[in-house]
């Protein structure tokens, strides 16, 4: 079977959203992984709806699927990077993060989006692991409730330096949240060091929502271009075929921004070449 790509609008940044979703389509994707973001879709504006409406329709006449991505760095705090989270110490904060992701489920129901891809966060140095880990459980049980009323389907993302990084701590959590499933980030399998990325997606492949793909080296969380790293893309592809995926695989290029026109139909390129 033919792999359906995506690519994170976190990667064309310098776009305006609509270039950088035409871009996609015709270099010869499927989809697009949306990065919810101020200057792309901003969830927190006014007319959060009617924008929702008018991108879901643009989508629909170019033929994408969609994934809803929502790790955009400044969007909840200008001051504090990816902050609150899940796990911050201001309850206040954890609500923000926590009606944000909420938020994000209602753009994804009104896109079709295939998922909701999400992280946890990371503690503040001074905070008890047991008070993180009590936080993260309340605040997803709040998003799978709503998320699950919604029939949207919501995906935990682990992250190197995170509360959760590895793919053994989202296991832990979906015995907890069993409608919780895995947005995989195959480098950062190489870069905990826990597994493989091609075993994890044979191992996890009933519960994967959404995978993301790049090049990356052992060791080091720094997203690059295809054949810049150590990823054994062609046997990750096999994986991903031979388990029948069908949802998305999503590029993830976010430091390519700057040459978004060259870096988006140079990597479908590669991947349908790595198929072969």
């Amino acid at each position: 079977m033919s792999l359906r790509y995506a690519y994170n609008t976190n990667g064309a940044a310098s776009h305006r959203l609509d270039d950088a979703i035409r871009l996609i389509a015709d270099s010869g994707y499927d989809g697009v992984a949306l990065t919810l973001d101020h200057h792309h879709l901003d969830p927190f504006a006014d007319g959060w709806r009617v924008e929702a409406e008018r991108v879901a329709a643009l989508l629909a006449s170019l033929d994408l699927g969609s994934v809803i991505e929502t790790g955009a760095r400044y969007l909840l705090d200008p001051r504090d990077k990816h902050e609150p989270t899940l796990v911050t110490t201001s309850p206040e904060g954890r609500a923000r993060r926590v009606a944000f992701l909420q938020r994000s489920v209602d753009i994804a129901a009104i896109l079709g989006s295939e998922t909701v891809s999400f992280w946890a966060g990371v503690p503040k140095p001074e905070v008890d692991r047991t008070d993180a880990f009590d936080w993260l459980d309340r605040g997803l049980a709040q998003i799978c409730e709503y998320a699950d009323r919604a029939g949207v389907a919501v995906s935990l993302e682990p992250e190197p330096g995170m509360l959760i990084e590895t793919v053994g701590d989202y296991q832990r959590l979906h015995d907890f949240h069993p409608s919780l499933c895995l947005a995989l980030d195959t480098g950062h399998c190489l870069v905990t060091g826990d597994i493989d990325p091609e075993e994890a997606v044979r191992l996890y492949a009933s519960r994967l929502g959404t995978v993301a793909i790049e090049d990356m080296r052992r060791g080091d969380h720094t997203h690059l271009p295809f054949g810049q790293g150590d990823m054994d893309i062609p046997a990750i592809l096999s994986a991903l075929s031979q388990i029948g995926f069908s949802k998305l695989v999503c590029v993830e290029l976010s430091r390519e921004s700057p040459r978004a026109h060259a870096a988006i139909p140079e990597s479908i390129a590669y991947l349908k070449n790595a198929e072969q």
